[in-house]
């Protein structure tokens, strides 16, 4: 898996692997074939030492995951990890790094300029989340009504057509704000032409705002709007996603994202119809099943996977969207899903850590998930701002008690990879995980 550490027999299953990606991704594979047959472990180590050549950039990890490091507490896993800072002068691209809606920290997300980023962090997976416009065209969109917050539509004469235009902040004589400034904008309120007309920008808004300019504000004070100007921000169609990834050689998690329209939408355009077109710009691009995720929070989608496009329902990954441990599923309920045929959960890391007095170790959720045979990928790290304040909020609810500095994140990868065997891990800065990959020879 992604999380053991290699083998002798690790490496003889690059090697196979490495044979099998080259006569397999001339076309795509039948769906009566097993994607699983090489090991995912395997094949991503191998498609990840091949992903340094295409567009000719070299993994870039920068300085912070050394900066994570020295804020280590002193042990066994800090010694390994600086000895491997020191020694170690190439990187290179992992699955178990997956970037999340690119590299979601710094710049804006599913923008080209975010995807391009967590390539050359390392990431050897990429991740579009998949909506759609009124003309039914699929586009990245982490929800298909966040356009107001994650762009500049409302600055724009689109504004008029969003469900809910602008609304300026309301105060009262004293200044107190009576109402906080709004807009609902939908991916589904506009066409591809005019989603093409946006520009990207960090995930916010400023409640404040009596006017459509001071709305664009509102970035959390740890990120940045460096790279959200007028030349940058580049959106982007589901369509192209899948040539940028297949250009800089990663493979593809796609999430299909639930609608906020009534389906069917437009008379006749129903989930499964979305769910298959999703699935069929894979095709139509020639990607090789093993080389995509598809991920999405509704069972209906992914058993719909399954049993209609099984070769990629082999890889469809089950997103959790509990919010706390009371939440989560049962051992009972993990086993019917591996009994419909799901093979990956992917829970919030919350899932699957939990504090042992200092410690952080596995959950029960982790350990019952490993018990009936379930892969996991997790999400998402960097994204809880300085993790030193003790307030971490929702990725750390089970196991915030135990963590006490910026190095701690360290530990977090560790027990996911070491004690849990994840597949993989989404960041919003993938050069932190890509570093701790590398290193653990993951």
């Amino acid at each position: 898996m992604f999380g053991t550490k290699r083998s002798l027999a690790a490496s003889i299953l690059i090697v196979l692997a490495t044979s099998f990606v080259q006569t397999a991704d001339a076309g795509l594979l039948s769906e009566t074939d097993d994607p699983l047959a090489v090991h995912p472990h395997a094949a991503g180590a191998a498609a990840g030492i091949q992903a340094n050549g295409p567009l000719g950039s070299r993994v870039q990890l920068g300085p912070r995951p050394f900066f994570l490091v020295d804020k280590m507490t002193d042990g066994a896993l800090k010694d390994e990890l600086e000895a491997c800072s020191a020694s170690r002068a190439i990187y290179v691209r992992t699955p178990f790094s997956i970037g999340h809606r690119g590299a979601a920290m710094q710049f804006p997300e599913h923008t080209r300029e975010s995807y391009l980023a967590a390539a050359r962090m390392g990431a050897g997976i990429l991740e579009c989340d998949v909506t759609f416009t009124q003309d039914r065209e699929l586009v990245c969109r982490h929800s298909q009504c966040d356009l107001a917050t994650t762009t500049d539509i409302v600055a724009t004469d689109l504004n008029a057509r969003c469900t809910q235009p602008f609304e300026p902040a309301e105060f009262d004589e004293a200044g107190n704000r009576t109402k906080a400034a709004s807009a609902i904008c939908c991916t589904s309120d506009i066409t591809l032409e005019e989603f093409r007309r946006l520009r990207g920008k960090m995930d916010a808004s400023n409640p404040d705002a009596r006017t459509p300019e001071e709305y664009l504000g509102g970035t959390a004070d740890w990120r940045t709007d460096l790279y959200a100007g007028p030349t940058s921000g580049t959106l982007m169609t589901h369509a192209e996603s899948i040539a940028l990834f297949k250009s800089l050689g990663v493979k593809m998690t796609p999430e299909l994202k639930t609608p906020s329209v009534a389906m069917p939408f437009d008379g006749d355009y129903t989930q499964e119809a979305f769910a298959r077109q999703m699935i069929d710009e894979y095709k139509k691009a020639g990607v090789p099943p093993r080389d995509v995720y598809p991920q999405s929070f509704s069972i209906d989608d992914v058993l719909y996977w399954v049993r209609e496009t099984p070769l990629y329902g082999r890889r469809a990954v089950f997103l959790d969207d509990a919010n706390t441990v009371d939440e989560l599923p049962s051992l009972s309920e993990l086993m019917g899903y591996k009994a419909q045929g799901i093979n990956i959960v992917a829970p919030p890391t919350f899932a699957l850590l939990a504090a042992d007095g200092d410690e952080i170790v596995p959950s029960q959720y982790a350990l019952d998930a490993k018990a009936v045979g379930l892969d996991i990928i997790t999400w998402t790290l960097e994204r809880s701002g300085i993790l030193a304040d003790g307030d971490n909020g929702f990725y750390y609810q089970t196991f915030d008690s135990a963590v006490t500095d910026e190095g701690d994140l360290m530990r977090v990868l560790d027990v996911l990879a070491q004690d849990i065997g994840v597949l993989g891990v989404f960041a919003d800065w993938p050069a932190t995980v890509t570093f701790y990959a590398n290193c653990k020879g993951l």
